[in-house]
C-alpha cells in the first residue's frame, strides 16, 4: 500500500511532529511505502493566486500543483496530521486544499451533478487540540471538524475517510498520557490497515 502523508505544523519538536514519527514507523512496520510532504518544511506556498485560475480555466497545471497532485494520483491512501487552530486547521493546509484539489482534478460537473474523481483514494485524519475531549464534545466540535473536514472536502472528492482520530488536551497532560495517546495511534492504525 502507499501512503503519502500530509503534514502542518511548523514546528519540528511538535507532539504533532510525534504523531508524524509513529505514523510513518506503523506504516513501514506494516510493509508499506511513504512520502511525507511536510508543508512548512517544503516552505508550501498556500496562496490561491489569479496564476492558479488562469491555469485551471486554460486546462493546465501550475508547476508546484502538479507536483503535489502527481503525489495524490500515486498514493492510496492520504494521511493528514495537523492540529485545530481557532477551530480549524492551519491555513497552510487549507491553501493545499484551494490549490491542489482544484477543479478537474478533484471534481467536477456534468449534467448529472458533481463527479468525485478521487474515488480511489482514502483518507486518515489525526488532529491534536489542547481542550479537553468534553468541551469539544458539549459544543459539538467534533461534528462541525468531521462535517466540513470529512464531508466538505474528502467525501465531496470521493474519497473514502477511513478514521478522523482527535487527541485532546495535548498541551495539559501528563508526558505518560502523551505516550500513551501516541500507542492508541498506532493501534488504531494498525487495525484499520490489516
Amino acid at each position: 500500500m502507499k501512503h503519502l502523508i500530509i503534514y502542518a505544523h511548523p514546528n519540528p519538536q511538535s507532539y504533532n511532529h510525534s504523531i508524524l514519527d509513529v505514523v510513518e514507523k506503523t506504516y513501514r512496520e506494516l510493509g508499506h511505502e511513504v512520502v511525507i510532504r511536510d508543508l512548512y518544511a517544503l516552505n508550501y506556498n498556500p496562496v490561491l493566486s489569479g496564476k492558479d485560475f488562469e491555469a485551471i480555466y486554460s486546462g493546465s497545471i501550475l508547476p508546484d500543483t502538479k507536483i503535489e497532485q502527481d503525489y495524490i494520483l500515486w498514493a492510496d491512501v492520504i494521511t493528514f496530521i495537523h492540529p485545530i487552530w481557532w477551530a480549524s486547521y492551519p491555513a497552510i493546509l487549507k491553501g493545499y486544499f484551494d490549490r491542489t484539489l482544484t477543479y478537474g482534478f478533484a471534481y467536477a460537473m456534468s449534467p448529472n451533478g458533481i463527479e468525485r474523481l478521487l474515488q480511489s483514494k482514502k483518507v486518515i485524519t489525526i488532529n491534536t487540540h489542547g481542550q479537553p475531549k468534553d468541551v469539544y464534545e458539549n459544543f459539538k466540535m467534533y461534528e462541525g471538524f468531521n462535517r466540513t473536514m470529512d464531508w466538505g472536502v474528502f467525501e465531496f472528492c470521493g474519497m473514502d475517510v477511513l478514521m478522523h482520530h482527535y487527541l485532546p488536551s495535548v498541551l495539559s497532560v501528563t508526558d505518560d498520557a502523551r505516550k500513551e495517546l501516541l500507542a492508541e495511534v498506532e493501534s488504531k492504525l494498525k487495525t484499520i490497515l490489516k
